[in-house]
């Protein structure tokens, strides 16, 4: 009974979550563009708190890329300069002042778009997972304007871009779309995978949408590149629920953590989705690699990158493929989507549902009730038994 009790005492248990105790903060979403030509912009998303400042500043100059920057300040700034951005020498075009206050920073790019023609491949965790085709190279897309997209009042905006170069018109019709939304509450989305959200936090949608396939039953990866901290790169940690209220079918949480905390994280469920309304008859596997060192030169520049951390930096990388040989897949309705949740603290933990809740209460609760049960039938049985007055 005790060890009942302790079990669920454990289970009721969720991790704090929040940067340096921080639990209200004040979140704005703007675009920063440059005066002298306005569809060159940033997106920069603040959330100030009582005792520090989260910064997320994201760009598609270049591939798509963000900036994380935690500062133990809440009056800390962020600094612009066009002219170095935007040169063949970016380094210092982007600060975060006072440069003392800052507590924690590092970065994502999004490189590479694969693709692979799973036709012929019978064994799901193959790697590559079938022909593999030319990548498209996400610093050769062209983007909309995001100033269009941008959404004050659902802290939203979308980077939505086609290749430049498409000799064969496979994106003619389609696009790649990354929508970042931040939040200045704790909640859930009201769609799948529905990650659990912080003012700490913003999510990233990817979104391919229309694109025509070269292969009859096409799956797709997505190449991401983050700054290693020191000679290693951030860990993997996978985290498991018997709990799949949110994402059913997915008993997974996978994270990628920057160092110890005060740190930064990336959060994705395992699962990605081949219909607009995701769903359990939608859902396709999310398989990550292993992260890997490698070197800057070999990967698409980001000026953003640069500009904040200079040239000589330790990079590592990891893909992402979505989808298996069999099962939903992007063929179905020519769309794909995956979304993550970045970070700055501890990340966001599920708590148990209260349907769960009852039911682990029931189980554990089930065996001590007939023990009680017994204990008062054999007590009552003995007490009537001890009464009985033999006729001789």
């Amino acid at each position: 009974m005790r060890s009942a009790v302790l079990l669920l005492s454990l289970l009721l248990t969720a991790a704090p979550f929040g940067l340096l105790g921080e639990e209200t903060r004040q979140v704005s979403l703007k675009v920063i563009s440059d005066w002298l030509d306005p569809s060159q912009n940033l997106l920069h998303i603040q959330a100030v708190g009582a005792t520090s400042t989260l910064h997320y500043v994201w760009s598609s100059l270049g591939p798509p890329a963000v900036l994380l920057v935690a500062t133990n300040t809440p009056s800390s700034t962020l600094n612009v300069n066009w002219s170095l951005l935007i040169s063949s020498e970016p380094d210092g075009g982007i600060m975060v002042l006072p440069k003392e206050s800052i507590q924690f920073s590092s970065a994502l790019v999004f490189t590479r778009l694969f693709e692979f023609d799973s036709t012929n491949t019978s064994d799901a965790a193959a790697k590559p997972p079938g022909k593999s085709y030319p990548p498209y190279s996400l610093a050769d897309f062209s983007w909309d304007n995001i100033t269009d997209s941008l959404d004050p009042a659902t802290l939203s905006a979308t980077f939505r871009g086609h290749p430049i170069h498409d000799p064969i018109g496979a994106f003619a019709s389609g696009s790649l779309a990354f929508r970042v939304q931040a939040f200045s509450r704790s909640g859930r989305p009201a769609q799948p995978p529905r990650l659990l959200h912080t003012a700490d936090t913003c999510q990233l949608e990817v979104d391919l949408v229309g694109a025509s396939p070269r292969g009859n039953h096409s799956l797709f990866g997505l190449e991401v590149a983050t700054l290693g901290h020191g000679p290693d790169c951030p860990s993997v940690q996978e985290q498991h629920s018997i709990d799949d209220e949110y994402a059913p079918a997915v008993f997974q949480l996978d994270q990628l953590l920057w160092g110890s905390l005060p740190s930064g994280f990336m959060q994705w469920r395992p699962v990605a989705f081949s219909q607009k309304q995701g769903g359990r008859e939608s859902a396709m596997p999310c398989q990550a690699s292993p992260l890997y060192p490698t070197l800057a030169y070999l990967l698409p520049q980001s000026p953003i990158v640069r500009a904040f951390f200079g040239s000589q930096n330790n990079f590592c990388a990891f893909n992402l493929t979505f989808g298996a040989s069999t099962g939903p897949g992007y063929w179905d309705k020519h769309y794909l989507s995956w979304s993550m949740l970045l970070g700055v603290g501890t990340p966001p933990v599920d708590a148990l549902s209260s349907l769960v809740l009852g039911i682990v209460a029931v189980v554990l609760g089930a065996p001590a009730l007939m023990l009680l049960a017994g204990g008062v039938f054999l007590l009552l049985g003995h007490k009537r038994y001890s009464e009985y007055q033999p006729i001789n």
